[in-house]
């Protein structure tokens, strides 16, 4: 039997994107203290914006509003990995750490692109 979807916490998606938030938020107190408001507030700042962006749209009158903010949730996605990135270039984080949390936002990518499918249907 299909879950039923009452409000935008209920998408798997979402509480994916939630997840990882909280987990990258405490991570990021981890960086170097002159980190705090530099990388480390980018990151926590962009992995917040992605569940947020899914929220915002969330059963708008307007498909392409909702739209929008799946393509903006993707873009910070895409936000949140070069950070990440570059948290592991500076030995902030372990690569393998890197690799995980890529694959869990690689993941949530491609359940907003399904959801972007689904809601072109109903595109008049």
């Amino acid at each position: 039997m299909k879950k039923q979807i009452r409000s935008f916490g209920d998408l798997d998606v979402y509480q994916k994107l939630i997840r990882l938030h909280l987990e990258v938020h405490e991570l990021t107190l981890t960086f170097p203290k002159f980190e705090m408001y530099e990388l480390g507030s980018q990151l926590r700042r962009s992995t917040n914006s992605a569940p947020a962006n899914v929220a915002e749209g969330w059963n708008n009158r307007h498909i392409n509003i909702y739209l929008e903010g799946i393509n903006r949730a993707l873009g910070e996605i895409r936000e949140t990995q070069h950070h990440l990135a570059v948290a592991t270039k500076k030995k902030y984080l372990a690569e393998e750490q890197l690799r995980d949390l890529s694959e869990r936002y690689d993941e949530c990518g491609k359940m907003l692109r399904g959801l972007e499918q689904s809601l072109e249907k109903f595109k008049p």
